[in-house]
C-alpha cells in the first residue's frame, strides 16, 4: 500500500485498512510539536473533525469543564462575545459540540459542505489554541457572586454560572451521585476520583488564574490529538492545521497522562447518603453496588475478554449475574451502572440493584458472589457465550449515526486509547482479537478463568450503599447560603461595590452586540437544491405487502413488521406502551423467557416493539397509529432472525406473571431516573398535551402523566391479583392486535434483497394492507394551562407551547423558521447568558401541530417564563434585518438535509410515507423554508402565539412548586 499524501509539517506513521468499516486508518505525528494526527479516510461527504486535549484535573471545580465552555468565548481572530453560538447558526453542520469527559476535553463538529467545514474547521482551531478567556467569560459560563438585587449591595448575595447550575442539575440525580460517589471509592489516588464536570460545592473554589494555568499547560498541541474521517485528503486538513495554529508552536516538554491506580489488598464497602427531596417515604429507596477496578483499557486482547465476560454475565435475561438481578427480592431493579466502564485509562466492572435498603448490603454481596462462583465452577453454556460474541460482532459491524454522525462515534471509540497514548487503529479492527475470542471460548475452562480472575480473586473491589437522605438538601442549602453570608461579612464597601461593577459589565456586555461580519458563513446559495432521499427498490403487494430498500448495511439486515392499531378503549390505549415494553421481553412458544432470551441474544442485535401514532401532514386529530416489531441481525442469520419475529408476534406467552412484575419494576425504575435528564422534553409534552390528540397522546406516552401511571401500577403489583388481572389485560390486548393487517420492511444489502423477500414470505401469513380504515382514538382529557409536576431535582425545566398547524400547512415553514429565530436571537442571550440556565430555546413540533418554547437545568422560573413572553415581543417591537432570518432558515434546511446511517434513513423515508409524508410533500415543506421572510415569522407569530392560547408547564422541586401554586398553577405529584 503506497504512502498518502502527507503535508510537509506532520510525519506519516502508519496505515491500515480496516474492511469491516469500508475505510483506512492513517496515522501521522506533527513534527515540530509532537501532535497526533488519525485520519479514518472514507469515502463518506459527511466530513468530521475533532481535536481533543488530555485533561486531568486535580480537584473537583470542573476546571475543565469551565474552560471547555470559556474556550468558546472569543479568541484572538473572532474577538466576538459568542462565536461557537454564531456559528452553529451561519453553518450547515451536521453536528457541532463540545464535550468534558473524565481525562479529556474534545471539540468535534461535522458537515457535508466543504466551505463549511473549512469555515468551522477555522473557527475551531483559533477557540482551542488562541482564546481570549475573557474574566467576565468565566464569571458567566463558570461561576460568579451577585447580589440578589444587582445594584443593590444591601441584598443576599447568590451564586450564578452557566456550568455551576447545569451541575446542580446533573448531580439532582442519585444515578449520577451514584456513579461519582463509587468513583471516588474505585479510583482514590488519580483523576477519577473528582468531579470532572464540576461539583457545585467546589466550583465557587476555581480562581480564574487556575483557569487560565490550566489552559496554557493542557491545550498545547504537544498534548493535543487531532481526529479526521471523511474523504477529505489528511494532507489538506494538515495544511489547514499547520498555518493555522501549529506553525505557531514548539514542542512543550510536559507530559499530561494518568498514571495506574494503586491497588487495595483488600475489598471495600462504604455508606454514604444522597439528596432526597421527594414528599415519600424512604423505603426502599437506596442503592447497592460493587465496582471492581480490572485492566488497562489500551490493553486491546485484555478489554475485550472484560467486554466478553461483561456481556456473559449481564447481555440479557438469561445471563446468570442479570437474570439474579432482576430476580431478587433484595431490591426492585438492576442499578443503572450494570456493565463494564471503558471510558478511562483502567477499566472498571459494575452490577448493583436500587430500590433496596442499607441492610441487605451483605446479602446482596452474598449473592452475587454465589452467582460469580457458579460461573467460577460450573462455566457457561458454550451457545451462550458464542451468543455474547456475537453482539460484540455485531457491535463491531454495524453502521450506526441516527444520533452522532457515523464517522464521529468511529473517532469516539478510538479516542480512549489515544487519550492515553494505546493503539486507536486497534479498537477500530477488532477482527483479529474477535477471532482470537472465538477459539479461546471453545475452551470450558476459559469463561470459568475469566470470572476469577477478574472479578472473584480481584481484591481492589468497592460495594457502595448509596442511602436516601431527605435532609440532605436543606443542609446544602443551608451551608451555601452560610458560605455566602460569610464572603458578604468580609466585604468591605470597595469589595461590595466591585460585585456590583462586575454584574453591570457582564450585563452591559451580555447586551453588546458583536461584529459578527469577522466570522465565515455560508448562505442559502450554499445550500444543495434538492434533498437527499431514499428510494425503495421494491414495493410489493402481494402476496406480502413487503417494502424492500437497498442500500450498504455491512453484513447486517434490518426487518419490520408494521401492524395497523384499531380503535381501541381509554384502558387499551394506555396500556400500549406497557404491551410494547414486555412483548419481546417474554417467553416464546414452549420457550421460556430466559430461553427465548438466549434465543434472540443468538440471532439477533436487537428485537424491539415499539408503538406509535401520528396525525397526516394536514391533520393531528385524526390519528394512523401503529405496532411496530423491529428486529436487526447479520446477514447469515436472517432465516432465523425472521422466524424469530414470525413466532414473537404468534406464540409470546403472558403466562409469566413474575416476569412482567419484574420488567414494570426495571421500566419505572428507567423513566423516573430520566426525569433530570429530559426535563425539558418532559415538561414540553406537558405543556402541549392539552393543544392537539398528537400531544395528548405524546404526553400520556411519555411523559410525566406515563410516569407517573408506571409508579401507580408498579405499587399496585405487590397484589397477586392485581398481577393476574395485569397480565389478563395484556393477553387481551394481544389478541385484539396480532392478526391485524400487517406490511413489512427489510432493509439490506442490494444482492441481498431477493434471499430476504423469500424468506419472509414463507415465513408469514399471505395477506393485504387495505386502504382506509377507521382511525385510531385517543382519549379526551381535561387539562390544566398551567400544571407544576414535582421532582428531586436543584433545578428547574420550563416550557410554554401554542396550538399551532401541522407541515403541510402553509405556516408550518415559518413556524418551524421561527424557533430558531427566537433562540438565536433572543432566548440564548436572555435564559443562558442572563439567566444562567444551561439552555433554552424553541420549535415547532409539526407532527402535534405545537409550537413550544423551553429551558434547560434552570435556577429560575417565573423569569424565564416572562422571557419566552418578551422573545414575542422583542419580535414584533425590533428591526431585525435579514441576516438573523437567513441564520434561522439555515439552521431548519442543515436539520432537514442531515444524514442519517443508510439503513436509518431508509426507515426514516418508510416511516414518514407511513404517515402520509411523501417525498413530494417534505421537498414542498422544504422549499417554503428557503423562501421565509421576516414578515412571515411576525404574522404567524401575531396569528397563533397570543396570550390567550399559552399553556405553560413546569418540572421543579416541592418547595417552588408551592410557590406556583399561589400563582394558579395545578401542582402536580409523581
Amino acid at each position: 500500500m503506497s504512502q498518502p499524501a502527507t503535508h510537509s509539517s506532520f510525519e506519516f506513521l502508519r496505515r491500515q485498512t480496516v474492511k469491516s468499516l469500508n475505510l483506512v486508518v492513517e496515522e501521522y505525528r506533527h513534527r515540530a510539536t509532537g501532535a497526533q494526527h488519525i485520519h479514518l479516510a472514507s469515502d463518506s461527504p459527511e466530513n468530521v473533525f475533532m481535536v481533543a486535549l488530555r485533561t486531568v484535573p486535580e480537584d473537583s471545580t470542573g476546571v475543565a469543564h469551565i474552560l471547555e465552555h470559556t474556550a468558546l468565548c472569543g479568541s484572538e481572530k473572532y474577538p466576538v462575545r459568542d462565536p461557537f453560538f454564531m456559528m452553529i447558526r451561519r453553518s450547515l453542520n451536521t453536528f457541532m459540540n463540545a464535550m468534558t469527559s473524565s481525562d479529556w476535553t474534545a471539540y468535534p463538529f461535522a458537515s457535508l459542505n466543504r466551505k463549511d467545514y473549512f469555515n468551522l474547521l477555522d473557527v475551531y482551531l483559533d477557540a482551542v489554541f488562541f482564546s481570549r478567556l475573557d474574566p467576565l467569560d468565566f464569571a458567566q459560563e463558570g461561576h460568579r457572586v451577585e447580589f440578589a438585587e444587582p445594584d443593590n449591595p444591601d441584598s443576599p448575595l447568590v451564586y450564578k454560572g452557566v456550568v455551576f447550575n447545569e451541575m446542580k442539575g446533573a448531580m439532582s440525580s442519585p444515578v449520577s451521585t451514584l456513579w461519582h460517589t463509587l468513583g471516588k471509592y474505585l479510583y482514590p489516588t488519580t483523576t477519577y476520583r473528582h468531579n470532572s464536570g464540576g461539583d457545585p460545592e467546589c466550583i465557587p473554589d476555581l480562581s480564574y488564574q487556575q483557569l487560565r494555568h490550566f489552559y496554557e499547560t493542557h491545550y498545547h498541541p504537544s498534548n493535543a490529538i487531532f481526529m479526521t474521517f471523511g474523504d477529505i485528503p489528511a494532507a489538506t486538513v494538515q495544511e489547514r492545521i499547520e498555518s493555522q495554529a501549529l506553525a505557531r508552536f514548539q514542542h512543550l516538554d510536559v507530559e499530561i497522562a494518568v498514571p495506574d491506580e494503586k491497588r487495595y489488598l483488600a475489598p471495600l464497602r462504604i455508606e454514604e447518603a444522597y439528596a432526597f427531596d421527594e414528599e415519600a417515604s424512604t423505603d426502599d429507596k437506596t442503592h447497592i453496588v460493587m465496582g471492581w477496578l480490572l485492566g488497562s483499557s489500551t490493553n486491546l486482547l485484555e478489554s475485550m475478554e472484560a467486554h466478553l465476560l461483561s456481556s456473559v454475565l449481564l447481555d440479557n435475561s438469561a445471563s446468570p449475574l442479570l437474570q439474579a438481578l432482576e430476580t431478587t427480592d433484595l431490591g426492585s431493579a438492576p442499578s443503572p451502572l450494570c456493565g463494564l466502564d471503558d471510558s478511562q485509562k483502567e477499566l472498571c466492572f459494575v452490577c448493583g440493584i436500587e430500590g433496596s435498603e442499607t441492610d441487605r448490603a451483605e446479602a446482596f454481596e452474598q449473592l452475587v458472589t454465589e452467582v460469580l462462583e457458579q460461573v467460577a465452577r460450573d462455566g457457561i453454556p458454550e451457545e451462550q457465550v458464542a451468543a455474547s460474541l456475537h453482539q460484540l460482532e455485531l457491535q463491531q459491524r454495524e453502521i450506526t449515526g441516527d444520533s452522532y454522525p457515523f464517522g464521529l462515534q468511529l473517532l469516539m471509540t478510538a479516542l480512549t486509547s489515544a487519550t492515553h497514548r494505546g493503539d486507536p487503529i486497534a479498537l477500530l479492527d477488532l477482527d483479529p482479537v474477535l477471532e482470537t475470542l472465538r477459539q479461546r471460548i471453545a475452551d470450558p475452562q476459559y469463561i470459568k478463568t475469566l470470572a476469577r480472575r477478574l472479578l472473584l480473586d480481584n481484591q481492589h473491589r468497592v460495594t457502595l450503599v448509596l442511602r436516601p437522605d431527605p435532609e440532605l438538601s436543606a443542609r446544602r442549602v443551608q451551608a451555601e447560603m452560610d458560605r455566602l453570608a460569610a464572603i458578604k461579612a468580609d466585604l468591605d464597601d470597595n469589595g461590595k461595590q466591585a460585585i456590583v461593577e462586575q454584574a453591570e459589565a457582564l450585563k452591559k456586555r451580555q447586551a453588546s452586540k458583536d461584529d459578527d461580519s469577522i466570522l465565515p458563513k455560508v448562505g442559502l446559495d450554499d445550500i444543495p437544491s434538492e434533498m437527499a432521499y431514499i428510494t425503495p427498490v421494491e414495493k410489493l403487494p402481494t402476496p406480502l405487502p413487503l417494502t424492500s430498500y437497498g442500500v450498504s448495511t455491512n453484513g447486517l439486515v434490518y426487518q419490520q413488521v408494521i401492524l395497523r392499531l384499531p380503535p381501541l378503549s381509554e384502558d387499551e390505549v394506555d396500556l400500549l406502551p406497557l404491551y410494547a415494553g414486555v412483548l419481546t421481553e417474554l417467553g416464546v412458544g414452549n420457550r421460556d423467557y430466559l430461553a427465548t432470551q438466549l434465543w434472540q441474544s443468538r440471532v439477533s442485535g436487537s428485537l424491539t416493539a415499539s408503538v406509535s401514532a401520528r396525525g397526516t401532514p394536514l391533520d393531528t386529530e385524526t390519528l394512523a397509529g401503529h405496532l411496530v416489531l423491529s428486529g436487526k441481525g447479520l446477514a447469515r442469520n436472517q432465516e432465523e432472525l425472521t422466524r424469530l419475529m414470525a413466532e414473537t408476534l404468534d406464540q409470546v406467552r403472558f403466562d409469566e406473571s413474575d416476569r412482567i412484575r419484574d420488567l414494570v419494576a426495571q421500566r419505572r425504575a428507567r423513566r423516573e431516573a430520566s426525569i433530570t435528564g429530559h426535563g425539558h422534553s418532559l415538561a414540553m409534552l406537558a405543556a402541549a398535551s392539552g393543544l392537539s390528540a398528537a400531544s395528548r397522546l405524546a404526553h400520556l406516552w411519555g411523559g410525566m402523566t406515563a410516569i407517573s401511571a408506571l409508579k401507580t401500577l408498579d405499587k399496585s403489583l405487590n397484589d397477586t391479583a392485581q398481577l393476574e388481572t395485569l397480565s389478563n389485560r395484556l393477553h387481551a390486548l394481544h389478541d385484539k392486535l396480532r392478526d391485524l393487517p400487517r406490511q413489512y420492511l427489510v432493509v439490506g444489502e442490494p444482492e441481498r434483497l431477493d434471499n430476504y423477500k423469500s424468506t419472509l414470505i414463507a415465513a408469514f401469513p399471505a395477506g393485504v394492507w387495505t386502504g382506509e380504515q377507521e382511525p385510531f382514538t385517543v382519549p379526551s382529557s381535561s387539562v390544566s394551562s398551567q400544571t407544576a409536576w414535582k421532582t428531586s431535582t436543584q433545578v428547574n425545566f420550563c416550557a410554554t407551547a401554542y396550538p399551532t398547524v401541522p407541515s403541510a400547512h402553509p405556516d408550518a415553514a415559518a413556524l418551524t423558521v421561527l424557533g430558531g429565530f427566537l433562540r438565536n436571537g433572543y432566548l440564548h442571550t436572555a435564559i443562558r447568558e442572563q439567566g444562567g440556565a444551561y439552555g433554552g430555546g424553541a420549535s415547532q413540533d409539526n407532527y402535534a401541530g405545537t409550537f413550544r418554547f423551553f429551558s434547560y437545568r434552570d435556577p429560575r422560573l417565573g423569569e424565564t417564563l416572562a422571557d419566552f413572553d418578551a422573545s414575542l415581543d422583542w419580535l414584533q417591537r425590533d428591526d431585525h434585518g435579514w441576516q438573523p432570518v437567513e441564520e434561522a432558515i439555515l439552521g431548519v434546511i442543515g436539520a432537514l438535509d442531515k444524514p442519517a446511517s443508510p439503513a436509518g434513513e431508509a426507515k426514516q423515508a418508510f416511516h414518514s410515507e407511513l404517515y402520509g409524508s411523501t417525498r413530494e410533500q417534505r421537498e414542498a415543506f422544504r422549499n417554503r423554508v428557503l423562501t421565509v421572510t421576516l414578515a412571515d415569522l411576525q404574522r404567524v407569530a401575531a396569528e397563533y402565539l397570543t396570550p390567550q392560547r399559552r399553556h405553560s408547564a413546569v418540572i421543579t422541586s416541592s418547595t417552588r412548586a408551592g410557590e406556583l401554586a399561589d400563582q394558579g398553577y395545578q401542582v402536580l405529584s409523581l
